[in-house]
């Protein structure tokens, strides 16, 4: 990638600190000139560690989206707030990445796909999941064809006690959801995107709000989920226009013999069967009554990108962005996909509530 690319960085929470700017600081031609967040001390302190010399901070986003030589925003804000200011940033010219999930509604989802076609900017998801080695490698396995067709699928993230307990991820208003948004949104749409399959039909889903201390050996501590509205675990049944199923678990804190099971999928074809579980991969095939199980090695499946190290999914993810920026092609996340997965969601958390199906036409 041969030319610079200027960023501006909306919200500078921990999103932006763990996952985003780190990665993009890695990225050779990427500069990051702007830094805005409410709270303007988040935005110096990112500007100073991150950004260029004489980076520009704001409060307000669209002081940032003014400056005609940013080229590229991510937007890294509380889910609430993903589809104004994406929208925003698309109609002031600029290409986003906005942080998972796409939206808190699939409305504002659909607000976001629109504005990106009508302004021709791109717009790409934050689900680095697809960007592990292990997908890589799931990915090309299943195109070979060597899987034949994939009817049935299980996509799983479940926590045993794994309740977020900073931020905004307990606020319903500003999140949306509980763990159905947070993190089986990810395992969705890893899911989804090795069966190539976007098309659904119809959604039963049922939410599960169920211990009464779920705080008790949380591995981030005490954080008084017990008192939060939102669902603490959820199931769903997802029938796709083809016939193929997906059943779906997803939990914060669930009374389950594996403490964590994220980003992780199995799939059954035809002709073999797909595992991707806790960055494991196998493919299991039974032939004559005789299963047999191929371990894949992905530990090399990263690619150097910078002098002395590999590419881990969130640094994979930035780079893959970036060069979709300079060379004019598409992101490997792309909003159609995005919105489908918002659709899903929010089909889930809407089957629950009336007890009903949910179907789409």
């Amino acid at each position: 990638m041969d030319r610079v690319v200027s960023i501006g960085i909306i919200g500078c929470g921990g999103i932006a600190n763990g996952k985003h700017m780190p990665a993009l600081s890695k990225v050779e031609n990427v500069r990051m000139v702007a830094f805005c967040d409410i709270i303007k001390e988040k935005a110096e302190k990112a500007a100073e560690k991150y950004g260029v010399p004489g980076a520009k901070v704001y409060t307000d986003y669209k002081e940032l989206l003014a400056d005609p030589s940013i080229e590229v925003v991510h937007v890294l804000t509380p889910n609430r707030s993903h589809a104004d200011i994406t929208v925003d940033a698309l109609h002031a010219g600029k290409h986003v990445m906005c942080e998972k999930p796409m939206a808190k509604t699939a409305a504002d989802a659909k607000r976001m796909l629109d504005a990106a076609k009508e302004t021709g900017k791109k717009l790409t998801i934050g689900y680095q999941h697809r960007q592990k080695s292990q997908s890589i490698h799931a990915k090309a396995v299943i195109e070979s064809g060597e899987l034949g067709e994939i009817y049935q699928a299980n996509c799983l993230a479940v926590r045993r006690r794994g309740t977020p307990n900073w931020g905004v991820f307990l606020n319903e208003e500003e999140q949306g959801g509980g763990p159905i948004i947070d993190i089986a949104t990810h395992s969705l749409d890893l899911t989804l995107y090795l069966m190539n399959n976007y098309e659904p039909e119809l959604v039963i889903g049922k939410t599960h709000k169920k211990l009464e201390h779920p705080e008790a050996g949380n591995i981030w501590g005490d954080n008084g989920v017990s008192t939060c509205t939102l669902e603490d675990s959820a199931c769903a049944f997802i029938r796709m226009k083809n016939g193929a199923t997906i059943m779906l678990e997803t939990s914060w804190a669930l009374n389950t013999n594996e403490p964590v099971q994220e980003g992780s999928c199995v799939l059954c074809g035809s002709k073999a069967g797909l595992s991707l579980k806790n960055n494991a991969l196998s493919v299991n095939k039974i032939e004559y009554n005789n299963p047999t199980e191929t371990v894949i090695d992905t530990a090399a499946g990263g690619v150097a990108f910078y002098s002395g190290s590999k590419m881990a999914p969130h640094e994979m993810e930035a780079y893959n962005w970036i060069k979709a920026i300079v060379n004019d092609t598409e992101p490997v996340v792309k909003p159609e996909q995005a919105y489908v997965v918002s659709q899903i969601l929010e089909a889930i958390y809407e089957s629950s509530k009336t007890g009903k199906p949910v179907y789409f036409e």
